[in-house]
């Protein structure tokens, strides 16, 4: 499993480690897996053009490090130090010893008019573009993972130009103007090819829209480990966690011990609403499915083996779980009969809208919600924008509101309890995934692993893992229908048990 924990907890484990090991020993071994990344990327180091774009403090340290052992494997090494009076002494002096250029980014502390202003930024960053356009590789030590809001006017300039430039981009630590904690994007950024972090992943690496500007992650092991809390600030499932969470039939299982989960969805206008829901359900490890609603004769013409009644919910015979909402229209009568069960429910699409919070909020047993970032600001009362810009923060508050576990899809789907804990975020996907009733899909595979007995926060975990893995499968670099995704699922199933 991957974690990431949040600046505070990062820096607290370094102080622990660092009072046991040798003064500057920490910053050695992170300036060592740097160049080592820095090289591979290179992959023939002697006689290259290396730019360090140099901040204060410890973040361009272990840069100006770096680039001490780049230059005595023959690279030729500019550092551009964006805050002269405060860089790193013992980093700038091992660069110097090693035959590496230095450059001042100039200061202007006057007053003068946009126009003119910008005119003066363009002078005092002229000489380091230069080299920027020069160099076969950039390695961004502007901001550690402290930093706060874009970059100032002074790196901005910088970091564009580098993403113009024909360079490699190395972020240290994490991407220069992107939020460690949150994953915001508040301004200006380093957009990187390569990030190299430190001790262990931070959460902006993990979330978009930070995670977008982060490139390829490679951590590089310092000795953390021992130091970290147990509980991370957000963990992300591999192939062996959710293989050690897919539910497995023995030999005595009947399909109704395997489980068997209530499809409440479509109407007359949205009957393939059902039909997709059905297709991710059947194939999510529960023993049968049960279809209520309008849509019956779509449903049992696609999938013969499906039981159906139109009888509502509370007629439809025994289940495990209810997955309620997908192409539901404005039928609030049975996304309230669903939250009146004392079983997992999963609510999706329309029944996000049509559910009453104080319903939702009242269950006793597990409720999972998956809205997308627009039905997300719907139920918080922001604008979309807002939900997009803050991931993280927006699947939390919508956990802690409802009081249930939360499934925010998109570029990065995040997964939050109601009680907090890690926050799950999922690694696999495909933006091929963005299209209509690939949504219901997952709702019916999400909810068949619910009824086959996985808690709500692993349920939506494993279906978005696989979900998305499906995707891949069925995309192959080319567009996709929702049917695909459905009928890729048993092939990201075996690649997870295999």
């Amino acid at each position: 499993m991957r974690t990431a924990y949040s600046v505070e907890t990062v820096r607290t484990a370094e102080r622990a480690l660092m009072a046991r090991l040798p003064d500057g020993a920490l910053m050695q071994r992170a300036a060592a897996g740097l160049a080592a990344a820095c090289a591979d990327l290179l992959g023939r180091v002697y006689g290259r053009r290396v730019v360090l774009l140099v901040g204060s403090g410890d973040n361009g340290g272990d840069t100006l490090y770096a680039g001490a052992r780049l230059a005595r494997r023959g690279a030729g090494v500019t550092a551009v130090l964006l805050a002269p009076d405060h860089t790193h002494p013992g980093g700038l002096a091992a660069l110097r010893r090693t035959g590496g250029r230095v450059v001042r980014l100039g200061e202007d502390s006057g007053e003068h008019s946009g126009e003119e202003a910008a005119e003066n930024t363009a002078a005092r960053t002229g000489a380091a573009g230069e080299l920027i356009d020069r160099a076969d590789l950039v390695v961004d030590g502007i901001v550690g993972i402290g930093g706060k809001g874009g970059l100032r006017p002074d790196a901005a300039p910088l970091a564009e130009r580098a993403a113009r430039s024909g360079a490699a981009v190395v972020a240290v630590d994490l991407p220069s103007g992107v939020e460690a904690d949150s994953g915001e994007v508040r301004g200006a950024a380093v957009r990187a090819d390569l990030t190299v972090t430190f001790g262990t992943h931070k959460p902006g690496l993990l979330v978009d829209p930070a995670r977008g500007y982060a490139g390829t992650v490679r951590l590089v092991d310092i000795g953390l480990g021992a130091e970290l809390p147990a509980e991370p600030e957000l963990e992300a499932l591999q192939h062996a966690d959710v293989a050690a969470l897919l539910p497995l039939p023995a030999a005595e299982s009947d399909k109704y011990r395997r489980g068997v989960v209530g499809i409440a969805a479509g109407s007359a206008r949205y009957p393939g609403a059902a039909v997709l829901a059905v297709s991710g359900a059947l194939r999510g490890g529960a023993g049968a499915v049960r279809y209520v609603g309008p849509a019956g004769q779509a449903v049992v013409a696609r999938f013969p083996e499906t039981l159906v009644s139109d009888q509502g919910p509370h007629k439809a015979g025994r289940v495990q779980a209810w997955v309620v909402g997908p192409g539901a229209g404005d039928d609030a009568a049975t996304v309230a009969e669903v939250l009146d069960t004392d079983v997992p429910v999963l609510i999706d699409a329309d029944g996000l809208r049509l559910a009453d919070r104080d319903a939702v909020r009242a269950r006793s047993a597990p409720t999972l919600m998956t809205p997308h970032a627009g039905e997300a600001a719907a139920l918080l009362g922001v604008a979309r924008e807002e939900v997009e810009g803050a991931r993280l923060s927006s699947v939390r508050e919508l956990a802690a509101r409802y009081r249930a576990t939360v499934l925010l899809k998109g570029s990065t789907t995040l997964v939050a309890d109601p009680d907090g804990g890690p926050v799950r975020v999922n690694p696999t996907g495909t933006p091929w995934l963005a299209t209509a009733g690939s949504g219901d899909v997952l709702s019916g595979l999400a909810g068949s692993l619910l009824a086959a007995g996985l808690s709500a926060r692993d349920a939506g975990s494993v279906a978005a893992y696989l979900h998305g893995l499906a995707g891949r499968y069925a995309a192959d670099g080319a567009p996709l229908g929702a049917h695909d995704v459905a009928e890729a699922i048993p092939e990201a199933w075996r690649d997870v048990r295999d």
